[in-house]
């Protein structure tokens, strides 16, 4: 099996909303065979999209994984390809996609160029070393500019971008590409939709442009090693084709560059050329290093190659839901086989796990597998009991791979069900829902006993309600939007806690000094230190301080909100030999942090969002001061052709209905994009109106 998969392609296709991810997963399918007819976003045909809001709104909402073939050089390769969502409040769909993924094609608009939501993206494909390709779409369009994207990705991304392709024309005049590799020149035949293409000369205007960019490559190929570096003094022409692809691969895997190329997916031009470069540049499973992870049991490093007779290891990486069978868990195998109907170590929770059936997903079809090898991406069906995030692994050979990291929500709405009856299937229906998605919480607000759900932003809250509507039958009421705010401490205070109840026989006894402080840098959640000396706390009461005080942070000291960071050390104590006991420390550091961090100057946070603008030069004035009464902050504007971008930085309090607002006094010309960028200091007035909202409390 190793030796077939150099022939197995793992890509994710990721992008900002509109760059036109799914139409270009659609002319993949097509042109490989998997579908007989085009699939359309607009008319709702998308096979990607094949949930029923998606189909309703024409955008992607959750992550679909589909398996084609494609012959490149007379050997057939087999892509697992997943397309995922462009807007910014389903980025955890890109995030655990991205963790499995071994190459990603990056889309970019030929017009749009590197909008928000493509440097979010970009970030996290850098956070999990993915090498990707990028092809700018669109060059049909009016205002598409190849070389305004390609300075755009170099300079707003900090790439290094290499084009090995370039347009021949633009806008209405777009035909074709020059590959710079081959020196050749493609242009596709529209009436066969752009299944059939031909090489033509390369055109005149064109030639001096191809020199100067194919000059580059074949000088970048030849640094690559010593031989070929003495090849090319020689004779700059006898760098062969195949050199300079191997050498493009080489720098791509090693992240040092970036092919580029061009093409417009929706008038079918360019993606055949873009399938050959994912065969030519992006990684198989063989050439991206071993998995690592922990032993649970030596608690030591291991590594596991994408061998199919290693030891069996695979992480899921998605759970959903499916009408007829129930949840289902997305899983890549990193080592060894896995059969159907055998059972599994879930070194997350240390439980066996029988996976009844194992299917590989065509959209939301299923289509059914014996075994499943190292190196594929599948779907169990028939478990118990696996999150996102958990590692499936051999019972006898034990590993825990690295998990994935979410953000937090943002935006929090009180919701019940219309009727009382409803109740049990609305909570139902929500624990479902967030074991899908890890950015989706469900709590119950102590005061006032509603439930509060917590999401990434007002359509990621939208889209949840609709669906508890439509897949699990309970229509809602449900409150205004509100912000997710986080608190934290700004002060170091020593504290002592003494927890002590008499009832007759067995009372119970804690006694803790801690000093909580501010996280230290680069650190987030509770950390936990452990300095008591001489045996004052026994040892086996340490782990229920800090379970006490991890249990504490999730309800803050001001209004309830999470504590996002909280630095704890447990310096001294004591205890009683008959009436301590676990329970016992654990309430006592409860306590010590309600106490602690109302004395630590405690602070509101607040998420602040990115936001970008594209107006009409008439409305810069109007949309700079709106941001301004939002409290935001400019971070600059960059003039197009037609147009003004404007950048700034705004409190996501302020943002409700803004779209709204921005349309109205631009006359529907201006429009905008959003994104989290980070939580900071809530102004003074703001936390006392807060406050006083929340508890009726006067700062």
């Amino acid at each position: 099996m190793s030796r077939d998969l150099k022939y197995t392609r793992n890509i994710g296709i990721m992008a900002h909303i509109d760059a036109g991810k799914t139409t270009t997963t659609e002319r993949i399918l097509y042109y490989t065979g998997i579908n007989y007819k085009l699939g359309e976003v607009h008319d709702g045909t998308a096979t990607m999209d094949w949930m029923i809001q998606e189909q309703e709104r024409g955008i992607t909402i959750t992550s679909a994984a589909t398996t084609t073939f494609w012959k490149y050089r007379n050997e057939q390769y087999k892509i697992n390809i997943i397309d995922t969502p462009g807007h910014v409040d389903f980025t955890v769909e890109v995030e655990r996609s991205l963790r499995v993924l071994d190459g990603a094609v990056a889309l970019f608009c030929a017009v749009g160029g590197v909008e928000p939501q493509s440097e979010t993206v970009w970030r996290q494909a850098d956070k999990y070393c993915v090498p990707r390709i990028c092809f700018i779409n669109k060059m049909d369009r009016a205002g598409a500019d190849f070389f305004s994207v390609l300075a755009q990705i170099k300079q707003r991304l900090g790439a290094n971008p290499i084009p090995i392709q370039l347009p021949i024309g633009s806008e209405e005049n777009f035909k074709g590409i020059v590959d710079l590799i081959s020196n050749k020149a493609y242009i596709w035949d529209e009436s066969t939709a752009g299944m059939e293409y031909s090489e033509i000369p390369i055109p005149d205007d064109m030639k001096s442009l191809v020199l100067e960019y194919r000059t580059k490559i074949i000088e970048g190929t030849a640094e690559e090693s010593d031989e070929l570096l003495t090849k090319f003094l020689n004779d700059p022409n006898c760098i062969s084709e195949d050199e300079m692809t191997a050498a493009i691969r080489k720098a791509n895997i090693e992240m040092r560059i970036t092919p580029v190329l061009c093409g417009a997916s929706f008038k079918n031009k360019g993606v055949q050329k873009l399938l050959d470069a994912i065969i030519e540049f992006l990684p198989n499973p063989l050439d991206v290093e071993a998995i690592k992870g922990i032993n649970p049991y030596t608690e030591k490093e291991e590594a596991r190659n994408a061998v199919s007779t290693e030891h069996f290891a695979a992480l899921a990486f998605k759970i959903a839901t499916d009408p007829f069978v129930g949840r289902i868990a997305f899983f890549r195998v990193y080592s060894g086989t896995l059969k159907s109907g055998s059972y599994v170590l879930n070194s997350n929770t240390n439980k066996k796990e029988r996976i009844a059936r194992i299917v590989q997903m065509h959209a939301n079809k299923q289509i059914p597998l014996d075994q499943i090898e190292a190196g594929d991406i599948g779907v169990a069906i028939g478990f118990k009991d696996i999150r996102t995030g958990d590692t499936l692994c051999d019972e006898k050979h034990p590993i825990v791979l690295e998990s994935m990291t979410f953000p937090e929500p943002v935006i929090s709405v009180a919701i019940e069900p219309k009727t009382q009856a409803d109740i049990d299937k609305l909570i139902n229906g929500l624990i479902k829902l967030s074991e899908e998605d890890p950015t989706f919480k469900v709590r119950t607000d102590e005061d006032s006993g509603q439930t509060i759900i917590s999401g990434m932003g007002e359509l990621h809250i939208e889209i949840l309600v609709d669906r508890l509507r439509r897949e699990f039958k309970v229509e809602c009421n449900q409150g205004a939007p509100q912000v997710s705010y986080n608190e934290a401490i700004t002060a170091t205070v020593q504290y002592r806690e003494v927890y002590k109840k008499q009832s007759g026989g067995r009372g119970k006894f804690a006694d803790i000094v801690v000093i909580v402080s501010p996280n230290d840098e680069g650190k987030s959640g509770l950390q936990f230190v452990d300095e008591v000396k001489g045996g004052n706390i026994p040892r086996e009461f340490i782990p229920s301080v800090e379970k006490g005080f991890k249990l504490a942070i999730q309800n803050g000291v001001l209004a309830g909100y999470p504590m996002v960071g909280l630095k704890v050390r447990l310096i001294d104590g004591s205890y009683h030999s008959v009436d301590s006991d676990s329970l016992s420390f654990e309430i006592a550091a409860r306590q010590a942090f309600k106490e602690a961090c109302k004395k630590a100057k405690p602070i509101l946070l607040e998420p602040i969002m990115k936001i970008e603008v594209h107006t009409p030069e008439e409305y810069v004035g109007e949309v700079i001061g709106d941001i301004n009464r939002r409290r935001g902050h400019l971070d600059g504007i960059t003039p197009k052709i037609t147009s003004q971008i404007i950048r700034a930085k705004v409190p996501l309090a302020e943002m409700f209905g803004y779209v709204t607002d921005l349309r109205t006094y631009s006359s529907g010309r201006a429009t905008s994009n959003m994104e989290f960028s980070h939580y900071t200091e809530t102004p003074k007035s703001v936390t006392e109106e807060v406050l006083f909202k929340i508890k009726g409390i006067k700062v």
